[in-house]
């Protein structure tokens, strides 16, 4: 059996085209150009590169980017009446605030503000209920990117066993509610630190989803063979040879593991460009829905 590399970047890239029409024709039909807000608190780096990221992806597909970036002492009061303000903005259909947040600032109330119908990271307690008893709702963006990724490798999810590592609010616990939907259709296990004996619910598995924020998390002797590994993690390791003095790398083992499974993604070139891509996505639906 060969193993195959699942290409987010080629998928992504695909899906950008296919968002680029439709922005256009939406331009064409209603005079409507699709508006992100993107806002930044502080300067830490990872966070500066994702919204630069996003600001790049915006451009490419024809999505006005408003990006909005406060200083790390900005005051809650201040932050949630720039978003009532953006929630009020006709010329934007999506509002995204780029976490983690200054320690002084709840993130709680700040996902809250956000008005359902501009949530497009798909976070606030309204979209998150909607997914999860299966209404129309903007779903989150890595979550959602995951189960694209799965359906464009050919992969049946239906009645397979998907384990999720990993039960964070932002993609253990929505990707793991996406998959046991009726549409994907799969079993699914939600494993995290308490779990006992990881392994002997990996090698169960015939998709396995890892987003515990720690490399090495799953090695190939904890995998079916055959199995499909989905890795969300993207780590920073310490690399003298490299030109940044570090590289990246997931939380999966990627050449253990690639000697067992039947498709991994890549880390870089896996979820990371569908996450972006998702999020241009629920912008471009939520512009349709004005």
């Amino acid at each position: 059996m060969r193993m195959k590399i699942i290409d987010g970047k080629e998928l992504a890239q695909n899906l950008r085209s296919e968002i680029a029409a439709g922005v256009a024709s939406l331009k064409a039909q209603k005079g409507i150009v699709p508006g992100l807000a993107v806002i930044l608190v502080g300067d830490n780096p990872a966070s500066v590169s994702y919204v630069t990221a996003k600001e790049k992806a915006c451009e490419q597909v024809g999505i006005l980017s408003r990006e909005i970036r406060l200083p790390a002492t900005t005051l809650e009061s201040n932050l949630l009446s720039l978003i009532n303000e953006l929630n009020a903005d006709s010329a934007i259909h999506g509002i995204l605030v780029q976490l983690p947040l200054p320690t002084h600032i709840s993130e709680k109330a700040v996902i809250g503000a956000i008005a359902p119908e501009k949530d497009v990271d798909g976070f606030t307690p309204v979209n998150v209920g909607r997914m999860l008893i299966g209404e129309e709702c903007f779903l989150p963006c890595a979550p959602h990117g995951i189960v694209k990724l799965i359906e464009a490798s050919g992969i049946n999810a239906n009645g397979k066993h998907a384990v999720v590592i990993g039960r964070s609010n932002i993609v253990g616990k929505p990707v793991a509610a996406l998959l046991a939907r009726k549409e994907t259709n799969a079993t699914v296990t939600l494993c995290h630190t308490g779990t006992r004996d990881l392994e002997r619910f990996t090698r169960q598995a015939d998709i396995v989803v890892v987003a515990a924020g720690r490399p090495g998390t799953l090695t190939g002797e904890m995998l079916k063979p055959g199995a499909v590994v989905i890795d969300v993690g993207v780590n920073r390791i310490a690399d003298s040879t490299r030109r940044k003095g570090f590289r990246l790398s997931g939380d999966a083992d990627f050449e253990s593991c690639a000697k067992v499974a039947g498709a991994i993604t890549p880390v870089p070139g896996g979820v990371g460009p569908m996450t972006i891509t998702m999020l241009l996505w629920n912008t471009l639906e939520s512009a349709k829905r004005c």
